[in-house]
């Protein structure tokens, strides 16, 4: 497995300079909040460092990754690539920089549409890109607060928040979103 420096050579040639600053503010956030709850910092250091590696490749180049790794694209993902870039850093981390963990590859795949039943880690990287110091938007600072008093509270605030974004622009809604939302809400009944 690549260690941090390595993984951050490669975030450096291959994302903007402002993606790669995010990834790093990600990362800080992570370890942050694995502390607070317990969670292996580690993992978090490295999931919420490589979770946008991909986020800087063309529509093209994604759907070709994915198909050059027995993935079926859908309809909706051919209609929205982008969305994919979780999955497909997933691959790229697997693949190039040898990190084998399940978790820390399912915080990356899941990190933009979040799903049902994730585990701590994963909504530690869902949640840290949402709130990690650089966001700017209504109602992140009690998002901010609100992830260190209750997790599941902070991922249902931010669903909630991202599905009202997304129908306001009149965008497809993801089903994962959707079914990670609804978890959340059932597991609370």
């Amino acid at each position: 497995m690549w260690n941090e420096a390595e993984i951050q050579k490669y975030l450096k040639e291959n994302l903007n300079e402002q993606r790669f600053n995010h990834s790093l503010r990600v990362k800080d956030t992570a370890v942050k909040l694995a502390a607070f709850y317990g969670e292996d910092i580690n993992k978090a250091k490295i999931a919420g460092l490589v979770h946008d590696s991909a986020k800087n490749m063309k529509d093209d180049e994604i759907i070709n990754i994915l198909e050059n790794n027995g993935y079926n694209i859908d309809v909706m993902y051919k209609k929205t690539p982008n969305i994919m870039h979780g999955l497909v850093g997933s691959i790229i981390a697997k693949s190039l920089m040898g990190i084998s963990d399940e978790d820390i590859l399912n915080s990356i795949t899941y990190h933009t549409t979040g799903r049902k039943n994730m585990s701590v880690l994963e909504k530690i990287i869902y949640i840290s890109d949402y709130i990690e110091p650089m966001r700017n938007f209504p109602g992140v600072s009690e998002l901010r607060e609100l992830a260190y008093k209750d997790l599941d509270e902070a991922l249902l605030l931010s669903f909630d928040n991202t599905i009202k974004y997304v129908i306001s622009r009149g965008q497809l809604l993801h089903f994962d979103t959707i079914e990670a939302r609804n978890y959340i809400i059932f597991s609370k009944m």
